[in-house]
């Protein structure tokens, strides 16, 4: 049973009629916003060649809007996917089966759609002669778990080479939670009107801001699997996927560059992503064609991009929320089928990309507020345990919080507009801050600022903080609801803290950097350990919430699944952390044993090993710097290209004297390689087909291996030309 408290009901001039509009929240002039570029991330991680390398290869990659997305299935038997082809290309297909060889193949049907703008015209890509396109999407059925499956699908009329995918377990599981990658955000000139994109100089700083952010976003993910030591299930990013609005600039292909360096990562290509719907995403269909999630419903649409969606993995039930539409009434009412439809879940787990609970610039806007105090009581309603959310691009978790839903206030979206100016504002000041000024004092004689001061008080919601039973960081059957919000996890933008930090804030985090985080999910628990991607140390303590009866079958329970880890996964840890998860398990042991012990007992060695697993410390050895101890394959070399029919071309390259895992293979109809186009093979004789006859052809490939889920590339042989039959 659910404990309950009332809170007071404010009134007087602050309160208004319930908002419905979008939130789109107004930023005071705070101090410069932080950023990481990709340059100074990869001189403190030194992966300055993969940063050289990066550049290069950014020239093919960004006008490529045909990269392939992965999505979670309805459930983990089921797989999701996405890509774009050319209009003329027909309808492709997707198939997916055993080996790379994909034995037993089952074949997909695409289901297209026409890639248009909201007022229903072709996107064109100016980049690849105005290109038009489809997006296609595919469902994957009856997967089995821990089960290696390779995948293949049609792009440019032929078979793309296989690419690995592995489920996992869902018993006990790992996902990665991220916050606004905002690709193309550090890109100082903002395009907020239609003629800022169509100067030379936007263009330019666009390209190079995507090409960084999305060097970092790679960067982030990479270190994130590792962390999990490439055991995580699934990615679920907090919304603002990219940075550009298409409705600001009356161009709905200007982001697609964006979506480039989004879903560029290799990772992806073996990761899904479960994507939320941030602000910056919601005013462009691009976003419902390059993504394809489970389950969407219309409830909670806001007409451009779909509505909520929810899938469930293992115990877990995942609520995606679209609140760019603030209905909260649709967004109870998708809770609740969903709920329904899945009533044994242990876990519910809502995400959504207003902060409602978050300690940076964005957490004290009244819409922010407003949009609070209407879906806490859906979330308590509906017993949700954790709600993870982003839009703050900076770090916090609140302590658990509980309140009876009976709290009505609701504040005018411009309140306080110049009092939040005026508190967060640096004037002239260039210098980069973590954490903001507070420039009203709490002495102020000022009406206004004493109404405002007195607001930051309210919005606190001390009497919401719940007094849990705890061990450690370890909460055991709380009534309350764990509120995450999302550091930036490419570094394209950062906000500074608030200087007040709120009552509800059990901890909060910013210094400029990358951070993601790790979610393990089992039976009986929930843990949450973040990470800094540069350096992969903690940003916070370990917490975990833990759901079990207090008696010895859950204590039994507990020390199996502690065991798994223990005969697994030792050498993973250090010394000093896996010293204390023995001893605690070796107590539980005891405990369990022991046929006169207490509930209190129980109670404490339940607590006591979950806090313990909890706060197991990896060997930090980063996985890119365990790729640069690899040898980069040698430089590659095309034997012979002959032209063998019309349209077609045989490439016979060298094969290498070391071991490698295949060759990427670089055409196009110029020397300078512009609108190149890749080809990826494990053999050293490739036909490339569908050439233009007549036409004279550049071509070079390198050799690559595969290291820690990366491929490692070498340098590209000498370019061999051709001309076409």
């Amino acid at each position: 049973m659910r404990k309950k408290w009332k809170k007071s009901i404010l009134t007087g001039a602050l309160t208004a009629s319930i908002l419905m509009t979008n939130v789109v929240p107004s930023m005071a002039a705070a101090a410069p916003d932080g950023k990481m570029p990709a340059e100074t991330m990869a001189g403190s991680m030194a992966l300055g060649s993969d940063w050289n390398q990066w550049q290069k290869d950014w020239e093919e990659i960004k006008t490529d809007w045909t990269q392939i997305a992965l999505s979670p299935g309805s459930d983990a038997s089921e797989l999701n996917f996405a890509w774009y082809s050319k209009a003329e290309e027909g309808v492709p297909k997707l198939k997916i089966g055993k080996g790379k060889s994909i034995r037993n193949a089952k074949i997909y049907t695409a289901t297209q759609t026409d890639v248009k703008d909201v007022n229903g015209n072709p996107v064109e890509n100016v980049e690849d002669e105005g290109a038009t396109y489809k997006a296609n999407k595919v469902t994957a059925k009856g997967l089995k778990e821990n089960t290696t499956y390779y995948y293949s699908y049609e792009k440019d009329g032929m078979w793309t080479e296989p690419e690995a995918y592995r489920t996992k377990d869902t018993k006990s599981f790992h996902f990665i939670f991220v916050g606004d990658p905002q690709i193309g955000s550090s890109n100082e000139e903002k395009a907020k009107k239609p003629e800022d994109i169509k100067k030379n100089s936007f263009k330019t700083a666009q390209s190079e801001s995507v090409r960084s952010d999305s060097f970092n976003w790679n960067t982030t993910l990479e270190e994130a699997m590792a962390q999990t030591d490439d055991q995580a299930s699934f990615v679920l990013s907090a919304g603002d996927q990219i940075q550009t609005n298409a409705k600001k600039v009356k161009d709905y292909s200007v982001s697609e560059v964006e979506y480039a360096g989004y879903l560029s990562p290799d990772i992806l290509k073996s990761l899904p992503v479960a994507t939320t719907v941030g602000n910056h995403d919601s005013d462009n269909p691009n976003y419902t064609y390059h993504f394809n999630p489970a389950n969407v419903s219309e409830l909670g649409s806001n007409g451009i991009v779909g509505g909520d969606y929810s899938f469930t993995y293992g115990d877990a039930l995942f609520l995606m929320l679209n609140t760019q539409d603030t209905n909260v009434a649709e967004h109870q009412q998708f809770i609740e089928k969903a709920i329904q439809e899945n009533p044994n879940c242990k876990w519910r787990i809502a995400t959504l990309h207003q902060d409602i609970y978050g300690s940076a610039e964005h957490s004290n806007e009244p819409e922010i507020v407003n949009l609070r105090y209407q879906l806490v009581p859906v979330f308590e309603k509906n017993d949700i345990d954790v709600v993870l959310t982003g839009h703050d691009h900076a770090y916090s978790r609140s302590k658990m919080l509980y309140s009876d839903g009976e709290k009505t206030i609701v504040y005018t979206d411009d309140a306080f507009d110049e009092q939040l100016e005026k508190d967060l504002d640096v004037g002239d000041s260039k210098e980069m801050l973590t954490t903001a000024p507070a420039n009203i004092k709490e002495d102020t004689t000022d009406p206004d600022e004493q109404a405002y001061l007195n607001y930051l008080n309210q919005i606190m919601d001390a009497d919401a903080v719940e007094e849990v039973k705890k061990e450690g960081n370890a909460v055991l059957n709380p009534d309350g609801i764990l509120y995450m919000t999302a550091n930036s996890a490419s570094g394209s933008k950062f906000y500074d803290l608030v200087p007040r930090k709120q009552t509800y804030i059990a901890n909060r985090w910013q210094q400029d950097v990358p951070t993601y985080s790790v979610v393990d999910v089992d039976d009986d628990t929930l843990t949450i350990n973040t990470y800094r991607t540069d350096n992969n140390e903690k940003i916070d303590e370990s917490f975990t919430i833990m759901k079990a009866d207090i008696d010895k079958s859950s204590l039994k329970n507990a020390i199996d699944s502690a065991k798994a880890k223990e005969e697994k996964e030792k050498a993973a840890y250090t010394k000093e952390s896996y010293q204390i998860f023995e001893a605690a398990l070796n107590g539980a042991v005891a405990v369990y044993n022991d046929k006169k012990a207490t509930t209190q007992e129980v109670s404490s060695a339940i607590r006591a090993l979950a806090e313990a697993k909890a706060a197991l410390k990896k060997v930090q050895v980063s996985t890119t710097t365990q790729v640069k101890k690899e040898t980069a394959p040698k430089k590659a070399e095309i034997k012979a290209v002959k032209s063998t029919g019309k349209k077609k071309v045989k490439v016979t390259i060298k094969k290498s004297s070391e071991k490698v895992a295949g060759y990427q293979m670089k055409y196009a109809s110029n020397k300078k390689f512009k609108h190149a186009k890749t080809k990826t093979t494990t053999k050293t004789v490739y036909q490339l087909k569908s050439l233009t006859s007549k036409k004279t052809y550049y071509i070079k490939v390198r050799a690559y291996k595969n290291v820690s889920g990366k491929k490692i590339y070498g340098q590209y042989s000498k370019v061999v030309k051709v001309k076409v039959k």
